[in-house]
């Protein structure tokens, strides 16, 4: 089934892996996936004054079902000043850096795509 434009609410969001959807009232949610691991994700936005603080904390649900801190998500500037988002995840198997890019085949700036780097 093709994914398309998925939407919030669309049944066919649940077929996304590796995602980060940001919603209007500063959370967000996601997926982050490979073969060890399927995690689904929440987020919330974090107001510091420390300048590397993380713009986003990052939850998942503990095998028995608990809400468990596992990461952040950071706002940085690139060499031409826009703006971008940088993750890292404790997956339970090891740490999890990633940036987040526009998700392929969809064109909802509210949808990202995890995109993992060493």
């Amino acid at each position: 089934m093709p994914i398309g434009n998925a939407n919030k609410g669309d049944p066919a969001m649940t077929d996304l892996v590796n995602f980060i959807r940001f919603n209007n009232n500063g959370t967000l949610t996601g997926n982050i996936a490979s073969v060890a691991y399927d995690l689904d994700i929440s987020g919330e936005q974090f107001e510091s004054t420390n300048a590397r603080a993380p713009a986003y904390r990052l939850f998942a649900k503990s095998p028995r079902g608990k809400r468990v801190e596992i990461g952040g998500i950071w706002k940085k500037q690139n060499q031409s000043g826009g703006d971008y988002f940088t993750l890292s995840v404790n997956t339970g198997y090891g740490r999890l850096n990633a940036n987040l890019g526009r998700y392929p085949g969809q064109d909802d700036e509210d949808l990202m795509a995890v995109i993992p780097w060493e």
